[in-house]
C-alpha cells in the first residue's frame, strides 16, 4: 500500500473536461452547476499552460509561465477555482513535465533562445540534446523532400527576412552577427548574381552559420539529436531532473497550489522522465503532499513502485479489468479461428517449446516485430544515441564497425523484448533480465553484446542505463498502442490503452481479487472507462463485447460485409467492421460519414499494412472513403450493418450501464470523461475530444430529478412479422438509465463516503450466477448483469438470488426496497432486475440522497 503520501484533500470523484479555445475555463464555470447536480466532486482539467496556437489538447506547452489566454487565462482559472471551492469541490490539474511544443519556435521563448544562441543559451540545459552528434548544432527536420541528386535541394527556398530565417511559414532566429557575416561573404563572391539568386546565397550562407541545421523531415528517424515525445518532432523533451529546470517549468503550477487554485495534480507521461520517482518526490515536497496521480500504464501483474509518493495511476488498469468481465470467454475459439484464418495463423508451436493458443503466441510475436520495427525505424535516432553512450563496448571483429553494429542491434533487440513500458532501477531489474534472456534466445548471435550491455543498462547512474529506461516506453507505445492495436483483431474492444489483447476475458473470482487488492493497496487511485487517449469510448467497446456472445453470427455477418465492401486486408477489415458496429447509433440512424472516413483512414495508416502516414496508398485510401460512403448511405451494405446493429442493441445497452455502474462503485476514485454520463460512442482522437452538449444533458438530469424513470421499451414489429428494437425509444432509455445511475452513484460517493470503505464480493446462488457481478463497498451494493444474450438463451434468472445484508436496502435507481431484518438475505435476481439490468442498493437508514 502507498503510505508515502496521505493528502488531506482527496476527491470522491472527478469529471474530465477538455479545455480548448471553444471550451474555456469560463465555459467550465458555466457548466459547474450541472456537474455539481450530477454528483461530481472535483473537476479534472486538461493542460492549462500556454500551448501552440490552435491546439485542441494542450499537451504542446510553449509557455510554462502562464495560463493559456486562449483557454481563459489566469482570471478564468481564479474565477473557476473560486466557484468550485465555494460549491465544496476541488480541481485536479493535468500537467506536462516531459516535453514542450516547438512546432512554432517563435512562440516558445526557451526554444527560440536555444536556436539563437545554441550551447551558450541560458536554456540549453533545459533540453535533452546530443550536441556532439550534431557537430554542436541542433538538427531540425523541417525541409520538404529534395531530389535524388540533392536531398537538401529545399535549402534553396530559405530566405533571410527582417533578421530571421524563413522557410515558407516556418521562421527561425539568426545568431547575432550571422546575417551580416553571410551578406559580407556573399558580397565578396557574388559577382554578377541577380537579386533573388543573391538572396538565396545569403540565406544559404546564413544557415551554415546557425546553431541549428535544417534537414529533410524524412531524416528525423535516423539523424535527430534531441529527445522527442515518442516520434513527434514538434514536442521536444525537457530535463526536469535538473533542479533549475524543475523550478522554472513548475513555478506557475506551484503557484496554483500555493494560492489554493488547484487541489491535485495529474502528471502526464512520467515514463519519459529520467527519474520519475525523484520527480514525484520533488513534486511532493514542493506541494506539501497534495493528491497526486501519474499517467502510468501498468501491464497485467505490474505494480507501481511502492516507494513513489503518489496516490495511483489514471485508471487504465481498471478499464481493462471491467472490460474483461463483460467479454464472454466462450466466444474466444470462434473469434480466434476467424482472426487466425484472416491473419494466416492457427495453433502454433511456442518458440519456447510449449504448444499454446495461437492468439496469445501471435500477439507476443507481433508486438516483438512491431517494436523492433519502431526501434529500427521511427525511433532509430534514439537507439543510435544509446549506442553512442557505450563506444567500443564490443571489440571489432571482421571489419570496421562490426562491434558498433552489434551493440546497436542488441540495444534494438532488448527494446523489442522489454516486457513492460520501462523499469525504475533498481526496481524492475528483473524486467531487464527477462528481456536479455528473450533477446539471446531469439538472437544467439547477439549474446556477447547483450552480456556486455546488461551491467551498464542495470546501472541507474550510467547514462545508458538512465536513457534506456526513457527509450523503452517510447518503443512500447509506438509499437503496441499505435501499431499492433490496429493489426491484431481477436476482438477490437480488447485493443485498448493499458490492455493486453491476448487476454480475452477475466474470471469473476480474479476480478474480485483485483478489486480487493486495489482497495488494500491504492484506494485513492483513479479508475476510468474513457479518456482523451482511448481508441474507442466505453460505449463503443460495450457493444463490441456483445459479439463475444454471438461469435458464429458475427463471423457470418463479417463475411458478408467483406463480400460487399472488400478491402483485401482481412485483419484490418475485421477491426474496422467491429468498430463500425460498436459505434453505430442505437436509434437506427447511420454513423456520420466523415467521422467514419476519418477513423478508417487513421486506423489504416497506423496499422501500416496497406497505407502509411509517410507513403499513402491512394487506391486503398479511396476504397476506404468509398466504404464509408456506402456504409452510411443506402443499400445492402447499410442494411447488413443495421441488421447486426439491431441484434446487439439491447444487450449493448445492458453492457454500457453495467460497465458504468461497476466502474463508478469499484475501489478507487472514479473519473467520468466528459459527456459519458450518457451513451457517447466516440472513436480515436480527435473524435473522442469533440464537443459535448451539456444543455441536453442538464435537461435530462433535471427530468430524472423531477421523478421520471426510464422505462425499457417494447420492440416494434417489422413488415415481415419479426420484431426489432424501437431505436428511438431504446436510445432514450439508454440515455436516461446511464444518466440516472451515474448521478446516483456520484452523489452517493460524494455525500456518503462511509458507504465506500471496503470491498467484498456478494454470494450469488443459482445456475445463472455467472451472469451477475455483485459486490458491497461497506454500505453501497452494486448488482450488474453480464453476458445478457447467454442469460436469455438459458431462460433468464430462474431461481438465482443474491445474498444481501439483513437490513432494508433501497435501490437508488427505482426506489424499490429489498431485504430486511427478518429475512435470510437471499433476494431473487429476477426481482432485483425487474425494471433495469443493474441495481444500486444503499441502506435505507441514513440515506439522504434525493
Amino acid at each position: 500500500m502507498h503510505h508515502v503520501t496521505s493528502p488531506q484533500n482527496v476527491p470522491a470523484s472527478t469529471y474530465r473536461l477538455q479545455l480548448t479555445a471553444d471550451f474555456t475555463l469560463d465555459s467550465a464555470r458555466e457548466v459547474l452547476p450541472y456537474l455539481r447536480d450530477l454528483g461530481v466532486d472535483w473537476l479534472y482539467l486538461s493542460p492549462m499552460l500556454g500551448s501552440e496556437e490552435g491546439s485542441t489538447h494542450g499537451y504542446d506547452v510553449v509557455d510554462p509561465t502562464q495560463v493559456d489566454d486562449a483557454r481563459g487565462g489566469e482570471s478564468g482559472l481564479r474565477e473557476l477555482a473560486e466557484a468550485v471551492h465555494e460549491a465544496g469541490g476541488g480541481i485536479l490539474a493535468d500537467i506536462v513535465p516531459n516535453h514542450v511544443g516547438v512546432a512554432t519556435p517563435k512562440d516558445n521563448a526557451w526554444w527560440w533562445d536555444l536556436l539563437k544562441h545554441g550551447r551558450a543559451s541560458k536554456y540549453a540545459m533545459a533540453f535533452d540534446i546530443d550536441w556532439a552528434a550534431g557537430d554542436s548544432r541542433i538538427w531540425l527536420p523541417v525541409l520538404g523532400d529534395g531530389t535524388d541528386e540533392d536531398p537538401e535541394a529545399e535549402i534553396a527556398r530559405l530566405r533571410v527576412v527582417d533578421g530571421e530565417l524563413h522557410y515558407y511559414e516556418n521562421v527561425f532566429p539568426l545568431a547575432p552577427g550571422t546575417e551580416e557575416a553571410a551578406r559580407a561573404a556573399v558580397g565578396n563572391t557574388a559577382g554578377d548574381q541577380g537579386g533573388d539568386q543573391a538572396e538565396e546565397a545569403v540565406a544559404r550562407a546564413a544557415h551554415e552559420r546557425q546553431n541549428y541545421r535544417l534537414m529533410p523531415w524524412r531524416e528525423a528517424d535516423e539523424n535527430l539529436n534531441y529527445r522527442r515525445f515518442f516520434a513527434v518532432n514538434s514536442l521536444a523533451g525537457v530535463r526536469v531532473e535538473i533542479p533549475r529546470v524543475f523550478a522554472e517549468t513548475h513555478r506557475e503550477i506551484l503557484s496554483w497550489v500555493r494560492d489554493g487554485l488547484v487541489d491535485g495534480l495529474r502528471v502526464d507521461h512520467p515514463d519519459g522522465l529520467a527519474d520519475p520517482g525523484g520527480y514525484f518526490e520533488n513534486l511532493r515536497q514542493a506541494t506539501g503532499g497534495i493528491y497526486l496521480l501519474g499517467e502510468k500504464i501498468l501491464e497485467p501483474g505490474e505494480r507501481l513502485p511502492a516507494a513513489w509518493p503518489m496516490d495511483g495511476t489514471t485508471g487504465y488498469d481498471a478499464l481493462g479489468e471491467v472490460e474483461r468481465i463483460l467479454t464472454d470467454p466462450a466466444g474466444a475459439p470462434e473469434l480466434d479461428e476467424v482472426a487466425g484464418r484472416l491473419g494466416g495463423w492457427g495453433r502454433t508451436e511456442d518458440p519456447a517449446g510449449e504448444t499454446a493458443a495461437a492468439a496469445e503466441i501471435v500477439w507476443a510475436e507481433m508486438i516483438h516485430g512491431t517494436k523492433r520495427a519502431v526501434a529500427d525505424g521511427m525511433l532509430r535516432s534514439e537507439v543510435e544515441r544509446l549506442a553512442r553512450l557505450v563506444p567500443g563496448l564490443v571489440p571489432e571483429a571482421d571489419g570496421e564497425g562490426t562491434g558498433e553494429h552489434l551493440v546497436h542491434d542488441a540495444l534494438a533487440e532488448l527494446l523489442a523484448c522489454f516486457p513492460v513500458y520501462r523499469s525504475y532501477l533498481p526496481t524492475g531489474r528483473h524486467h531487464l533480465d527477462d528481456a536479455a534472456a528473450d533477446a539471446v534466445r531469439r538472437r544467439p548471435d547477439l549474446a556477447e553484446a547483450v552480456e556486455a550491455l546488461l551491467p551498464l543498462l542495470a546501472d541507474p547512474d550510467h547514462p545508458v542505463g538512465e536513457r534506456f529506461q526513457q527509450t523503452s516506453g517510447m518503443v512500447m507505445a509506438k509499437g503496441v498502442e499505435d501499431t499492433a492495436f490496429y493489426r491484431y483483431t481477436r476482438l477490437a474492444s480488447l485493443n485498448e490503452v493499458g490492455g493486453d489483447p491476448s487476454s480475452f476475458a477475466l474470471e469473476l473470482e480474479r476480478f474480485h481479487e483485483l478489486q480487493g487488492d486495489r482497495q488494500a493497496r491504492m484506494p485513492r487511485t483513479m479508475t476510468t472507462l474513457s479518456t482523451h487517449d482511448t481508441k474507442r469510448s466505453e460505449d463503443v467497446r460495450a457493444r463490441i463485447d456483445v459479439l463475444s456472445e454471438i461469435p458464429g453470427e458475427w463471423v457470418r455477418t463479417l463475411g458478408r460485409l467483406r463480400e460487399l465492401a472488400p478491402l483485401g486486408d482481412g485483419p484490418f477489415e475485421k477491426l474496422l467492421w467491429e468498430t463500425i458496429v460498436g459505434a453505430w447509433p442505437v436509434d437506427g440512424s447511420p454513423l456520420q460519414t466523415q467521422r467514419l472516413a476519418d477513423y478508417a483512414l487513421k486506423a489504416a495508416r497506423e496499422a501500416a499494412t496497406r497505407t502509411t502516414w509517410t507513403a499513402p496508398d491512394e487506391d486503398f485510401e479511396a476504397a476506404l472513403a468509398d466504404l464509408a460512403e456506402r456504409a452510411t448511405g443506402t443499400g445492402e451494405l447499410r442494411e447488413e450493418i443495421q441488421r447486426i446493429a439491431d441484434r446487439i442493441a439491447v444487450p449493448g445497452v445492458t453492457n454500457q450501464v453495467a460497465m458504468k455502474l461497476i466502474q463508478l462503485t469499484m475501489p478507487g476514485i472514479p473519473d467520468v470523461y466528459q459527456g459519458t454520463e450518457v451513451p457517447f460512442p466516440t472513436l480515436v482522437d480527435p473524435d473522442n475530444r469533440r464537443a459535448v452538449d451539456f444543455r441536453e444533458r442538464a435537461a435530462l438530469l433535471a427530468r430524472l430529478d423531477d421523478g421520471w424513470e426510464p422505462e425499457f421499451p417494447a420492440p416494434v414489429e417489422s413488415e415481415d412479422g419479426s420484431t426489432r428494437p424501437d431505436g428511438a425509444a431504446l436510445a432514450e432509455y439508454a440515455a436516461g438509465l446511464k444518466m440516472l445511475l451515474t448521478s446516483r452513484a456520484l452523489r452517493a460517493r460524494r455525500e456518503h463516503p462511509e458507504w465506500f470503505t471496503r470491498y467484498q464480493e456478494l454470494d450469488v446462488l443459482g445456475e445463472a450466477s455467472d451472469h451477475v457481478v455483485a459486490f458491497t463497498r461497506g454500505g453501497c451494493i452494486t448488482v450488474a448483469t453480464r453476458w445478457p444474450l447467454g442469460l436469455e438463451d438459458e431462460g433468464g434468472w430462474g431461481d438465482a438470488a443474491v445474498v444481501l445484508p439483513r437490513q432494508t436496502m433501497v435501490d437508488l435507481l427505482t426506489g424499490r426496497r429489498f431485504g430486511g431484518a427478518f429475512t435470510d438475505g437471499a433476494t431473487r435476481l429476477a426481482e432485483v432486475f425487474e425494471r433495469h439490468p443493474v441495481a444500486l442498493l444503499v441502506p435505507e437508514d441514513g440515506n439522504t440522497l434525493r
